[in-house]
């Protein structure tokens, strides 16, 4: 069973894909399920975070101030500006500018303390960096939704907050109330998380994409590749900073990837809540799912050249 785990973890990306082909040329099964599950499956993987964490994880944010800090300031201030300047520079209608925006200001996702420790990068940095930006999350994300679209719609802060509150900080918040009253259970559990957390994202991207199969095959192509560069400016970024920094090269992997690779699944989640009236916001969100673990597994063969 431990075999089977690790050989779903390493080969996320492909899943990923295979399951985004699939809902696009197949949307009719997944797409019969209500986008609704979409939150409590975010948020079974922000349980299974929630019981991985430890308080080492914590201390590494008092003890390493300096490079978790720095590089979530580099995360909410390079992907989210990022992702407006692509929107503009490419014309992007209002719907996907705004879903574009939401991928960007959103925190880290689980999949890349995967992709780090694929890497052989600083994992106990990439995990401290996931866990901060996760907590800033439900201040900094509609805020600076707020701030960059907000000119565009209108955009409901309180309501993001709560609902970033019920589907990442509550979930964690459980997962360490197990850790803590059931060491036992959670000490069996852990070693098959990665792959859980695998298979629901992998069901997450294939609901997104079977919602919004008709219309990524009408005009996708120029979103897809302006994910592509959104994520790649990311990885680069996050790495340069790393190094402007003087950071040792496993710590620059795990800025890089850290700011690269976004909980998209959660925009996804959160453009089906909060923008509604605007169906193609969803988009953005779903290809980011499916590239962000295609481009990590690639630069995970890169970095460990």
């Amino acid at each position: 069973m431990k075999k089977i785990c690790d050989f779903i973890a390493r080969w996320m990306g492909v899943m990923v894909l295979v399951m985004a082909l699939v809902a696009i040329w197949y949307p009719a099964p997944l797409g019969a399920i209500d986008t609704w599950y979409i939150n409590p499956m975010l948020g079974l993987i922000m349980f299974g975070m929630g019981l991985t964490l430890s308080a080492k994880d914590f201390r590494i944010v008092f003890s390493r101030p300096k490079d978790v800090l720095m590089g979530c300031l580099a995360q909410f201030t390079i992907m989210p500006l990022m992702a407006w300047l692509l929107s503009q520079l490419f014309s992007l209608p209002k719907d996907l500018t705004v879903g574009m925006i939401l991928v960007g200001c959103c925190p880290g996702g689980t999949a890349s303390n995967v992709i780090t420790f694929l890497s052989r990068g600083d994992l106990a940095l990439s995990v401290g960096m996931t866990a901060t930006s996760t907590l800033l999350a439900p201040i900094l994300t509609p805020l600076l939704v707020w701030l960059l679209a907000g000119t565009l719609v209108d955009v409901d802060t309180i309501g993001m907050l709560q609902s970033i509150f019920y589907v990442v900080i509550a979930p964690i918040i459980a997962g360490l109330l197990c850790q803590w009253y059931l060491p036992k259970l959670t000490h069996r559990t852990v070693p098959y998380l990665p792959a859980f957390s695998s298979l629901m994202i992998t069901f997450v991207v294939g609901i997104v994409v079977s919602h919004t199969a008709d219309k990524l095959l009408a005009g996708g192509l120029l979103v897809i590749l302006v994910v592509m560069l959104h994520n790649i400016s990311g990885l680069a970024f996050g790495y340069a900073i790393g190094r402007l920094l003087h950071l040792s090269r496993e710590k620059c992997i795990a800025v890089s990837i850290e700011v690269g690779m976004q909980n998209s699944g959660l925009a996804s989640s959160l453009a089906v809540l909060h923008f509604g009236a605007f169906p193609l916001a969803t988009i953005p969100g779903a290809i980011f799912s499916v590239w962000h673990n295609i481009s990590g597994a690639l630069v995970a063969r890169w970095y460990t050249r």
